[in-house]
């Protein structure tokens, strides 16, 4: 991975610990059910955060989406962007490679992905994109001043990066994934890298609670 994302990625992770800590009866790793009942993850436990609750965002179908319309899964929130050479495509496979080892339990996850560049990932270029992995994971995309609120409360990084020309510009962006479980309550942080039977495991655990 590039040195430049991995800093991006310390940063983030840096901000959501110390978030995490500042959560009463909480520790930055250890996990706890509402029942009380400690669970073990291998991704970062950021139970009863007070950000990154909800979004209301519309789609690349047009539709306006929130975690609610995903009761009952297990949802992952990726930040990125279609034309990103490496991260996100190979977060994507990583993903799709999540559901299919899931098997029977696959229909009941649900990867989104919000874009950090709407100038460019027009509905026609998402769609495009999402069935390159999976036809079933949402694009969500923002207007520009959305973007801007949604990535404060979500304490995500991003900045445009200018190119030789003014449309070949890159973004910079956290890499890391957000996870609710079936009820719509923000679980877990998983770093980017992390090994993808460690996210199934995961995604058991948070089906299974």
């Amino acid at each position: 991975m590039p040195s430049a994302v991995t800093s991006l990625e310390k940063r983030a992770l840096l901000k959501v610990l110390a978030a995490a800590a500042a959560v009463p009866a909480l520790g930055a790793l250890a996990a706890c059910t509402d029942g009380g009942d400690k669970k073990s993850f291998h991704a970062v436990d950021i139970t009863g955060a007070e950000y990154a609750r909800d979004f209301s965002l519309k789609d690349a179908d047009g539709r306006q989406r929130q975690l609610s319309d995903f009761k009952g899964k297990v949802v992952v929130l990726f930040f990125g962007y279609a034309q990103c050479p490496d991260v996100c495509p190979t977060t994507m496979v990583e993903m799709a490679r999540v559901k299919k080892e899931l098997g029977a339990d696959g229909d009941k996850l649900q990867v989104v992905f919000l874009t950090v560049d709407p100038e460019r990932d027009t509905p026609e270029v998402m769609k495009a994109y999402m069935a390159a992995f999976d036809p079933t994971f949402v694009a969500l995309i923002p207007t520009p001043e959305q973007l801007v609120a949604v990535a404060k409360d979500f304490k995500v990084y991003y900045k445009k990066v200018d190119g030789k020309t003014p449309t070949s510009y890159s973004m910079d962006h956290s890499a890391a994934q957000y996870v609710y479980d079936p009820q719509g309550r923000l679980r877990l942080y998983v770093r980017y890298g992390s090994p993808v039977p460690d996210i199934v495991a995961d995604v058991r655990t948070l089906l299974a609670a």
